[in-house]
């Protein structure tokens, strides 16, 4: 391990108390103090290195992604037709979830709060994802290794059956009484998507 790994940078801190600050409270209950706080640091030092909140959110939100969109490259270097491919990229998408649940806490206040960024810089990121998942299903489908169905809402189907799993963890907890976020659950899970899917797509 290398020293920048071990002893990260001021910088590398302030995005890492955001991040839990902002999944905790969201945009408008964070203050840049608490966040300074957090480091060990006074906010005159923080605003060296984001000069505003909405500079350092939008340096947490795209910092994520850009883990997801890693992640979705890695997947496309695999099967590149039918099935295979498509259940590859829905496993570096749950995959991808599982391990940045801080980012789902911060979607949910986004969506409940209407945050600075969800609807223009990450749109921007996002778009090109959703239509590039959206050509892949409807060319497959016209090439009959894919069922037909609506492209467009199949790709907010699973995005929503996998987003929406981890943000509502609390809720389902009450539900079947069970950590959803256990190791055997979120395998469990993780199987469920994988099927419901299959069931739906293979021909």
């Amino acid at each position: 391990m290398d020293a920048v790994a071990r002893f990260p940078g001021t910088r590398e801190q302030l995005l890492v108390a955001a991040r839990e600050r902002f999944a905790a409270h969201g945009f408008a209950g964070t203050s840049l103090s608490d966040i300074a706080h957090d480091v060990g640091i006074r906010r005159p030092s923080l605003l060296h290195h984001f000069p505003s909140k909405e500079a350092l959110y939008r340096a947490v939100l795209l910092d994520e992604f850009t883990d997801w969109i890693s992640l979705v490259d890695q997947a496309k270097r695999g099967p590149r037709e039918g099935w295979p491919r498509a259940e590859a990229i829905l496993l570096a998408t749950f995959t991808f979830f599982e391990e940045h649940s801080a980012l789902v806490r911060i979607f949910r206040w986004e969506a409940l709060e209407g945050g600075p960024i969800l609807r223009e810089e990450l749109a921007q990121v996002l778009h090109p994802l959703f239509e590039r998942a959206v050509a892949f299903l409807e060319r497959e489908m016209d090439a009959g290794r894919l069922q037909r169905h609506d492209a467009r809402n199949l790709v907010l189907t699973g995005y929503g059956a996998i987003l929406s799993y981890f943000s509502d963890a609390p809720l389902i907890t009450a539900l079947v009484e069970e950590d959803p976020l256990g190791p055997a659950e979120l395998r469990r899970r993780r199987r469920h998507v994988i099927d419901f899917f299959r069931e739906a797509l293979v021909p």
